[in-house]
């Protein structure tokens, strides 16, 4: 069976096709979002061979709700949110141990602002992908996502004060591992 695709597509009509279940759209669609959700990945993930795990059983779930997507919303956030539910579901299968409930977390200030801007991207994402499951899961909800901690505790099913105890032990162990890489380089 030949399949002709359409050079110039709208979304609308990509979107259509994914619904039909056509493999050149769903390859299109994968092919245009792979890099930025390869990203959104990487950051829940231990390493890379996590990252792509996740990121293709998030696009399986894509193809399988395409159908629900509500036109006129950003397609790449809708995926995004999926990516990161799947990122959820993920940790919540691979959880292993809980942190302590602490009744209070506060925030920690460091006298070492300069440590971050002098490393990388990639040794930054190196350091979050150190963390423990359930501190990287917290830090990326509340830091990149902008979940709060209640928000965080109902989608992982841990208390508030557990959040934010995660939250300040995954800044402290951030906060150390690129303080290290920094010391390393004035060496």
């Amino acid at each position: 069976m030949d399949i002709a695709i359409p050079i110039n597509y709208q979304e609308s009509d990509l979107i259509e096709a994914c619904v039909r279940k056509e493999r050149w759209a769903q390859r299109v669609l994968y092919e245009e979002h792979y890099g930025k959700m390869m990203g959104v990945c990487l950051r829940y993930a231990n390493n890379s061979d996590d990252a792509l795990d996740i990121l293709h059983e998030g696009f399986i779930k894509v193809f399988k709700h395409i159908a629900k997507y509500q036109p006129g919303t950003s397609l790449t956030a809708w995926i995004r949110r999926i990516m990161v539910n799947t990122a959820i579901d993920y940790y919540r299968k691979n959880i292993r141990r809980r942190t302590e409930d602490l009744e209070q977390a506060y925030d920690v200030e460091s006298p070492q602002a300069d440590a971050i801007s002098q490393c990388t991207e990639k040794e930054i994402l190196a350091a979050v992908q150190e963390l423990s499951p359930a501190y990287r899961t917290v830090f990326n909800l509340y830091v990149i996502e902008g979940y709060s901690h209640k928000e965080i505790a109902e989608l992982l099913d841990i208390t508030e004060s557990t959040s934010r105890s995660n939250l300040v032990k995954a800044r402290l162990k951030l906060q150390a591992a690129l303080t290290a890489r920094f010391s390393a380089y004035e060496k």
